[in-house]
């Protein structure tokens, strides 16, 4: 492994993961700057969204099919490009709005085909053990860092330059880790898939998770949450066309071994309740420092960065405080902290320091329960680890989209403390879940002596 081959792509996730939150933050400005009015909100706010969840899988295949460093490289670069584009939509009068649309969506489509092939180099650069346990913690660090720091950087960038500031600030970005992969990233040795791409199923599985997407955020509103359910319902059935799809082509768009994966499956699971209850969560608290205590978007910021903390501190100690625990037991303990840092936020309503400590404790377990997830949906073939990425980040991203809807459903129907205890009540139970014997198997530590680290 090259000196910083692991830094390098851990910053891929970072970069990706800043875009998200740096720019929902610019969307008030967005708005004034290009003359729309706030019904263009909720596009702005889910358009990334929507093509980096939808497209993910189809990302991993590609990585499969022509080598994962090519496709990473050809995925920053389009992010470079097109956040050009973002820059210079207000240059562009009557059609500012569509531009900038157009560009959070390729952003979206260029970070879903730059991360799983991001993932999958960085499990290939860790040998098994310590090694790996500790790539991965970064990994988790690193993703869960952007996302909390995003609404801070958001914020500076728009206070500083204005809006377009969140699409020129990418172009050195994309820039700086093109070179760092090309210099420091070895190509990848495992033999290429060369069976054809399932168009049909990546189509199914596209339009599926859009419509989930979309149906979750028009959830969000009083006004379109009918139209919401029916996204919701729609993207449900969409999926059981993909999963009738995937069982009887010839060439499925996920192999069946990996469809049939039961660490696969459980990961994915754990990665989905890990952003459902604490990406929500953020989101909420986000909202509440703004709308109900009165603090900026800076403070903001800078009060949801304990979670980023929180985060790196605990992704650092999985080797060494935790090192004898098997990863569903590291998954119980994620959550039940996770679980904890939501009761402080129903108990302390009306409190700023119980904002903080609040979002503390969820950072301090989700360092430990993402952690967990990736190693326990990365115990599958070498062959299939591609796929695994796509498909662990696929469902963190819709945990990411149903939790949100649901919490701030919740919160507009019973308040702000109702919604933190029913998220709380929900990581609790997927804790339990972890703790059932059924769950745990044979699993081994995930480091110490000897450890494979799955």
């Amino acid at each position: 492994m090259r000196r910083g081959t692991v830094t390098v792509l851990c910053l891929v996730q970072f970069v990706d993961v800043l875009v998200v939150t740096s720019a929902t933050t610019a969307i008030p400005a967005i708005l004034a700057g290009v003359g729309a009015d706030a019904s263009a909100a909720g596009p702005l706010a889910t358009v990334y969204a929507m093509f980096f969840g939808g497209l993910l899988i189809l990302g991993a295949r590609l990585g499969d099919r022509y080598g994962h460093r090519r496709i990473l490289l050809v995925g920053i670069a389009g992010f470079g490009a097109v956040s050009l584009l973002g820059a210079a939509a207000g240059l562009l009068g009557p059609a500012a709005l569509a531009v900038v649309l157009v560009s959070r969506a390729l952003q979206g489509a260029a970070a879903a085909i730059s991360v799983p092939s991001a993932l999958k180099l960085l499990l290939d650069a860790a040998p098994e053990g310590p090694a790996r346990r500790r790539a991965l913690a970064a990994w988790s660090a690193t993703g869960a860092a952007a996302g909390a720091s995003g609404f801070l950087v958001g914020g500076l960038l728009v206070q500083a330059a204005g809006w377009p500031a969140v699409f020129w600030f990418n172009v050195p970005l994309a820039a700086a880790l093109f070179a760092g992969v090309a210099s420091r990233v070895s190509r990848d040795q495992t033999s290429r898939d060369t069976r054809p791409l399932d168009i049909p199923g990546a189509t199914l599985l596209i339009l599926s998770v859009m419509a989930v997407i979309v149906g979750a955020a028009l959830l969000e509103s009083p006004g379109t949450r009918t139209a919401g359910v029916a996204g919701v319902a729609a993207g449900a059935g969409i999926a059981a066309l993909l999963a009738w799809r995937l069982r009887t082509a010839s060439h499925p768009l996920i192999p069946r071994e990996a469809f049939a994966s039961r660490p696969l499956r459980q990961g994915t699971g754990l990665s989905f309740a890990n952003t459902a209850t604490t990406s929500s969560s953020a989101v909420l608290a986000a909202l509440y420092l703004q709308d109900e205590l009165r603090i900026g978007p800076v403070g903001s910021g800078l009060t949801l960065m304990a979670l980023s903390v929180a985060v790196v501190l605990t992704s650092a100690t999985t080797g060494t405080v935790f090192a004898r625990l098997a990863p569903h037991l590291l998954a119980a303990l994620g959550l039940g902290t996770i679980a904890a840092g939501q009761f402080v936020l129903a108990a302390t309503v009306g409190s700023w320091w119980g904002v903080l400590v609040g979002v503390a404790f969820m950072g301090a377990g989700l360092g430990l329960a993402s952690v967990a997830a990736t190693t326990i949906g990365a115990t599958v073939p070498e062959r299939l680890m591609g796929s695994a990425s796509g498909i662990l980040n696929t469902g963190a991203q819709v945990g990411t989209a149903l939790g949100t809807a649901a919490i701030i459903l919740v919160a507009s129907l019973a308040g702000y403390l109702v919604a933190w205890l029913a998220a709380g009540v929900a990581a609790a139970l997927t804790a339990g879940w972890c703790l059932l014997p059924r769950t745990r198997g044979t699993a081994t530590p995930v480091s110490g002596p000897g450890s494979t680290g799955r």
